[in-house]
């Protein structure tokens, strides 16, 4: 059912092209300053839960939670993917990320989610600094922070995906970073690009996004691109969700009130035999 997660990056990063020129047009609107000013420069580059979701008409594009994107600017996204999908080597479209320079930052091991990545920007012309384990062999050993990493970073790429350990962690990188930041996973929080893909492929199977029942299986306490996906699943009507798992990682009690907040239909069941992967969260 899931298509290569490129054409999610596709969408984000070409809705980035048309309103932000990365390091050259956004440094002024969020990069963090000493003045209070400059801190809300730097708010406005960060959609918050409760804000109008207006997410495409940002100038810098963090892509950090689920909760940022409203319908429309899912719209904008998958539109824009499906343009991105009928892209072929060889052809114009295949360079329009020519110069642009995409940095992966992964502070845990990934194969999946970081070739995905990688494999999108190349295919449309850019190119890729990369670093897997960086906790390991990035100056995060020697003790330097996230937030000191980050600013360095910004001045070699156009866009930084990150992936941490840590709950809370991409939104720490998007508070300082003049660069959008992609969050591909923060420990046990969210995992948006992931939960894009997944809504994409409900709407290209089964042709809507509204009026069907999904079932939810797995480690939920600790697996983040099914919270990403309630987040997102929520905002359309008559969505029932199912939470199929162990009591021991059932869904998370915020997420539930939050879909009870939203007026959305959920049921755990638990009587399921099933093998299920729990994640390594040392």
């Amino acid at each position: 059912m899931f298509i290569n997660q490129r054409r999610a990056l596709q969408g984000v990063q070409a809705m980035h092209d048309h309103g932000c020129m990365g390091t050259r047009n956004c440094t002024g609107r969020n990069i963090i300053m000493t003045t209070k000013r400059g801190r809300r420069a730097t708010m406005r580059a960060y959609v918050d839960p409760g804000e109008t979701k207006a997410w495409h008409q940002l100038d810098c594009k963090h892509v950090v939670e689920a909760q940022q994107f409203g319908p429309e600017a899912l719209n904008v996204i998958f539109a824009e993917a499906e343009r991105m999908e009928r892209v072929r080597p060889g052809t114009a479209e295949a360079k329009v990320l020519d110069g642009r320079v995409m940095a992966t930052l992964f502070y845990e091991p990934s194969t999946r989610t970081r070739l995905s990545f990688e494999s999108a920007i190349t295919h449309l012309g850019g190119i890729v600094l990369s670093t897997e384990s960086a906790g390991e062999y990035s100056s995060a050993a020697k003790g330097e922070t996230l937030e000191d990493t980050i600013r360095t970073i910004e001045n070699y790429a156009d866009c930084i995906v990150l992936r941490h350990f840590q709950a809370g962690s991409a939104k720490r990188a998007a508070l300082v970073s003049s660069v959008p930041i992609i969050n591909a996973g923060d420990g046990p929080g969210q995992h948006p690009t992931q939960a894009l893909l997944d809504v994409y492929s409900i709407r290209k199977e089964i042709g809507r996004l509204d009026n069907f029942k999904i079932g939810l299986v797995g480690d939920l306490l600790n697996g983040r691109t099914v919270h990403s996906l309630a987040y997102v699943l929520s905002m359309f009507k008559g969505v029932k969700m199912y939470f199929v798992a162990p009591q021991v990682v059932a869904m998370k009690e915020d997420i539930k009130t939050y879909l009870t907040s939203k007026g959305v239909d959920w049921e755990e069941v638990g009587r399921v035999s099933f093998r299920v992967r729990i994640q390594n969260l040392s």
